[in-house]
């Protein structure tokens, strides 16, 4: 279309629409054109010609118009301004789930060649928008939704991979097998379906995060096999312990790993279950009781102080009976360790004489107490089994390292082979230094 050269001033009455509308186009006032750009009764053609104009607010106008042609907004998808060309973007993704595929591919194939383009944009924030615009639409172009969810930032790939029917497991494998960004796979993790696949990929991967979004994904299809494998990392891996636990469809045998190394409020919700089974609830049984037990190979429990001669009528080297009835039973373990730390007696002598009893959750919630940290933290360092973390948290908590030789053996279960033993009898074999930078790995001053 031609457009007359610009005149000044209003349009002169008697002018038809068309010619009004032209005058108005040829405005020096750029706020005159970017109202009339916003109109939807006008020449298609004037509306072509107003994506051209020199002032981005005008060229935004006509990027959000439904009725501007497509020739139009494709010659916008590479508009020098940003903001141009994502208000496109959320134009044209919102168009998309009202085009039959038919038309798509007979006529509006200028659409599929604008997304394309946006797809490819230089600029995070317009991929985005797009992407956002797309990610539960059915009828989204697979080669546009494809390449959103390969893209580098999360923000553009992350609700693709979450939420897009589009993609297939073959897709999604191919997008693992790539490079991936930070949370990528933590948001495949969460997809309303993931197969035994993707599953599987995800469960072999180094991502800790995105394991523990797959094994919180109720709907995830996680094969026995690979539960299994999962299991055998768990231990190191304090956050998968929740979701392990309420796993829908639990094997009884997963359950029975799990009763072995949970923290104690794990357990109770792994014992509330009843739909595991009698087999597994056994298992369960078995498990919790086997934690109460010393190691194979595990040296007794040391004769604590209160079992020396003179005291309470015990002989020298036997364990009284009466510390194991304990100071009001009723307690929480929290609430005692609270209460013996007023009194001045939360010390080696009770929690070895915890520990001969099997008080599993007071020397814990003890631990908690002469530390400063939340049970949480005790149990994550317990969880970890390893010497070295446990040895530090005892050194902390300001015991000796005979009590820490044994909190390693009964209360982390870490096998006499591998426990750290004290140096010359009873010293510490770590260095000051050494042991609070294992303790910096939990956030532990």
């Amino acid at each position: 279309m031609t457009i007359p050269s610009p005149s000044p001033g209003l349009s002169p009455p008697g002018l038809s629409p068309d010619e009004a509308a032209k005058r108005l186009a040829r405005s020096k006032d750029p706020e005159v054109r970017r109202q009339l750009a916003t109109r939807g009764d006008i020449q298609r053609e004037l509306l072509y010609f107003l994506a051209t104009d020199q002032a981005p607010t005008v060229r935004l106008e006509i990027a959000g118009n439904a009725n501007t042609p497509r020739k139009a907004d494709l010659l916008l998808a590479s508009d020098t301004d940003p903001s141009v060309r994502t208000g496109l973007a959320r134009k044209i993704a919102r168009l998309v789930p009202n085009i039959s595929q038919e038309k798509l591919e007979r006529v509006e194939r200028t659409t599929l060649e604008i997304l394309e383009t946006l797809a490819r944009d230089q600029t995070t924030e317009v991929r985005r928008i797009l992407a956002e615009e797309l990610q539960n639409v059915a009828t989204a172009p697979a080669s546009v939704v494809n390449r959103l969810a390969s893209d580098l930032e999360l923000s553009v790939c992350g609700p693709i991979l979450r939420n897009s029917p589009i993609l297939t497991d073959d897709d999604l494998l191919e997008i693992i097998a790539g490079t991936l960004p930070d949370g990528a796979l933590s948001a495949i993790a969460q997809r309303a379906s993931v197969g035994h696949p993707v599953a599987d990929a995800i469960a072999a991967s180094d991502d800790p995060a995105a394991i523990t979004a797959l094994l919180s994904n109720s709907s995830a299809q996680i094969r026995e096999e690979t539960l299994d494998r999962l299991l055998d990392r768990a231990p190191q891996h304090e956050p998968w312990h929740g979701p392990l636990v309420r796993r829908p469809q639990l094997p009884a045998k997963a359950a029975a790993r799990l009763a072995s190394f949970v923290a104690d409020t794990l357990l109770q919700v792994l014992q509330s279950r009843t739909d595991l089974g009698t087999d597994a609830a056994r298992q369960i049984a078995d498990s919790v009781r086997s934690r109460l037990k010393p190691p194979t190979g595990a040296p007794p429990i040391f004769d604590p102080p209160w079992a020396t001669a003179g005291e309470a009528g015990a002989p020298a080297g036997t364990a009284a009976a009466a510390p194991c009835a304990g100071e009001k039973p009723q307690e929480r373990p929290t609430d005692r360790a609270k209460r013996l730390a007023k009194e001045g007696k939360l010390n080696e002598t009770t929690l070895a004489e915890a520990l001969s009893c099997g008080d599993r959750a007071f020397v814990v919630a003890a631990l908690a107490e002469l530390v400063g940290v939340p049970v949480s933290t005790i149990e994550r360092v317990m969880g970890t089994h390893s010497g070295r973390a446990v040895t530090a948290l005892v050194w902390r908590a300001g015991m000796p390292m005979r009590l820490a030789l044994q909190i390693q053996l009964r209360l982390a279960q870490i096998p006499p082979r591998e426990t750290l033993s004290p140096r010359d009898g009873s010293h510490y074999p770590l260095s000051d230094r050494d042991m609070r930078w294992q303790l910096e790995f939990f956030g532990i001053p």
